[in-house]
């Protein structure tokens, strides 16, 4: 398998021995603090257990029988823990980059590096993971799946993933939340240049149905602090239009702007007991993941 350009290994190296722990119990445990408790007879040897009437006779393990004269059948833990989905918004504004041609990432790159680190580290801990691109409509999906042959399924996805239109994450989200049926991890990577409230009520309805959701908000620097100081033309990414502007005499109203709209999804998020983390694409993933990865382990 070809090494994609969004598996970074020196990202990983900081941060494949944490484990993404949810605070909230999904199926009845908590995930990366220990193995599934639910058992089957599929998949991994876990341990033996003596007989007790009612099970199944063909789970008998015949040749400790022979060798203790007692009858065990064989216990195997799932090979799943949980079902991880990524949702990855590719719109039109998830190709901004503020710095000069060939050099930062723009939103929808960094948010696939984070993307491809998270289902890496999903996989090491035996967790299925599923991936999901949106625009104003679904654009890529791929149900979780735990077998390390998936994670070039998603690698492929994210290379090939390019910003598409307008924003519309409301639509998408409501009808996957309907569609799920197994309760698991829901992390939305996005910029999330929507009606917050819209967005707000889609994450509410993964919440009502038992889903643990993972907020995380991909910012280009330039968008948190307005750094323009000549006369400049803003082109909008998902409709084209363009804008002279005075960048002095529009930022303090940009700024408040700036500041309620990260004010609304924070507390938004606050109040469905969703993790909410704000990420500027001028930091270090590596050192920006490891931070958000290491105060989730110590809040589990």
């Amino acid at each position: 398998m070809a090494v994609s350009s969004y598996l970074d290994f020196g990202v990983l190296a900081r941060v494949h021995n944490m484990q993404l722990l949810a605070k909230v119990v999904v199926e009845g445990f908590i995930l990366g603090l220990h193995r599934s408790p639910y058992r089957g007879f599929s998949v991994e040897f876990a341990e033996y257990r003596q007989y007790s009437p009612g099970d199944e006779i063909k789970h008998i393990d015949w040749k400790v029988f022979g060798k203790t004269d007692r009858y065990y059948v064989k216990q195997f833990e799932e090979e799943t823990n949980l079902a991880c989905y990524i949702l990855l918004d590719a719109s039109g504004s998830m190709g901004y980059n503020s710095a000069p041609e060939g050099k930062g990432l723009t939103k929808l790159q960094y948010g696939s590096y984070m993307a491809a680190c998270l289902a890496y580290l999903m996989m090491r801990q035996r967790d299925a993971v599923g991936l999901l691109t949106f625009d104003t409509k679904v654009r890529t999906v791929l149900p979780p799946r735990a077998r390390q042959s998936h994670m070039k399924h998603i690698l492929s996805a994210l290379d090939t993933c390019r910003p598409g239109g307008e924003t519309s994450a409301a639509g998408p989200l409501h009808d996957l939340a309907e569609g799920l049926r197994r309760r698991g991890l829901i992390i939305l990577i996005s910029d999330l240049l929507d009606d917050p409230a819209a967005v707000l009520s889609a994450l509410q309805h993964f919440r009502f149905r038992g889903h643990e959701t993972i907020v995380f908000h991909v910012m280009d620097r330039a968008e948190l602090t307005f750094p323009f100081d000549s006369m400049t033309e803003f082109t909008d990414l998902e409709t084209g239009e363009k804008s002279l502007v005075s960048p002095e005499g529009m930022r303090p109203h940009y700024m408040e702007q700036m500041k309620a709209f990260l004010g609304a999804y924070e507390k938004g998020c606050a109040d469905l007991q969703a993790d909410y983390r704000l990420f500027d694409t001028t930091r270090p993933l590596e050192i920006a993941l490891s931070e958000y990865l290491y105060k989730r382990s110590r809040m589990a």
